[in-house]
């Protein structure tokens, strides 16, 4: 079995990364998200301009498969709807 930092705790509550047994004050805990906020926007990585409009293809392609198979289904189920309860499709009122 791997050893993981699941593993590792063991049924113990989590450290808090504050100071031990003192809780940080209000100003103190906005500080400290904004901090954080800072580090992990340095984290993120642009993509190049071949990249994203690789990205934007493959979505583009996604949406139009997802909106030709609700339409589909749409189609088939107004027409089950209409044989069901009778008339001939959707638009019979």
């Amino acid at each position: 079995m791997t050893d993981t930092a699941a593993n590792d705790a063991q049924g113990r509550p989590a450290k808090s990364g504050g100071k031990k047994g003192k809780k940080l004050g209000f100003f103190a805990r906005i500080a400290l998200f904004f901090r954080q906020m800072i580090g992990e926007l340095k984290k993120v990585v642009t993509p190049t301009r071949s990249e994203l409009l690789n990205y934007t293809l493959v979505v583009l392609v996604f949406v139009a498969i997802v909106m030709l198979i609700v339409t589909l289904l749409d189609l088939a189920f107004g027409v089950g709807v209409g044989w069901v309860f009778g008339g001939t499709g959707p638009t019979e009122r």
